[in-house]
């Protein structure tokens, strides 16, 4: 059944067993007649389950219909990815380039065109995004690379920060920490003080809401900083 619209209400286990893992799907749409078909379309599909809550944590993918991305429907993404570390798959009719790193930002990782997003290519994106990987219509990625190369440029070089927003000195004491080096190597391989080394590395702590370098080290490494 369908409430609202913006909720997604159908769900589906499959009858006939199949050697790929099931994925969990959340739909969203923003309108009852959008969200019914969306839902429907995937109903018919062996391989997903379409959960019951608008923005469950546990879902493997978010799928979200719009025909462009207004200000409620960028709200709704950045509420999803606030509760969910799903990825999401964007179907759109419109997509302003204003709006294409906001959307990324909020775990779009797929955007399919509204008039050309079969129920085929729909079910490869969520297959894709489950995996961890992207699908981005060539003009569109060529955008987003310029936004984040102008975002390097005018806003993180003329602070010193990296794209992971960490500075050079941070990036090398971090790869002398996970080397096990404590503080006072630190500086002297780095001709700081260890006062200097220690400030640095309360600061990223701090930062990161995390409680040592453990966990420090463990949080760079997990995401790629080092």
């Amino acid at each position: 059944m369908i409430t609202k619209a913006g909720s997604a209400m159908h769900s589906v286990n499959s009858a006939v067993p199949e050697p790929r893992k099931q994925a969990r799907v959340a739909v969203w749409a923003s309108d009852p007649i959008t969200l019914t078909g969306l839902a429907e379309m995937l109903l018919g599909t062996a391989d997903v389950f379409v959960a019951t809550d608008a923005f469950p944590a546990d879902v493997d993918v978010l799928v979200f219909a719009a025909d462009r991305v207004t200000p409620d429907v960028l709200a709704s993404l950045s509420k999803a990815a606030a509760e969910s570390a799903a990825p999401a798959v964007l179907v759109v009719r419109q997509l302003e380039r204003a709006v294409l790193l906001r959307v990324v930002e909020c775990r779009v990782v797929a955007v399919l065109h509204r008039g050309a997003a079969t129920g085929e290519l729909l079910l490869d994106a969520i297959r894709v995004a489950a995996e961890g990987g992207g699908v981005l219509p060539t003009n569109l990625l060529g955008e987003l690379l310029r936004q984040v190369e102008n975002l390097h440029r005018e806003v993180l070089e003329p602070r010193g920060l990296n794209s992971a927003g960490f500075t050079a000195r941070e990036i090398d004491v971090l790869r002398l920490l996970a080397e096990g080096w404590d503080t006072e190597e630190i500086g002297k391989k780095l001709c700081y003080s260890e006062r200097t080394v220690k400030n640095v590395i309360y600061a990223m702590t701090n930062r990161l809401n995390l409680r040592n370098r453990p966990q420090l080290v463990a949080y760079c490494v997990r995401t790629g900083v080092i």
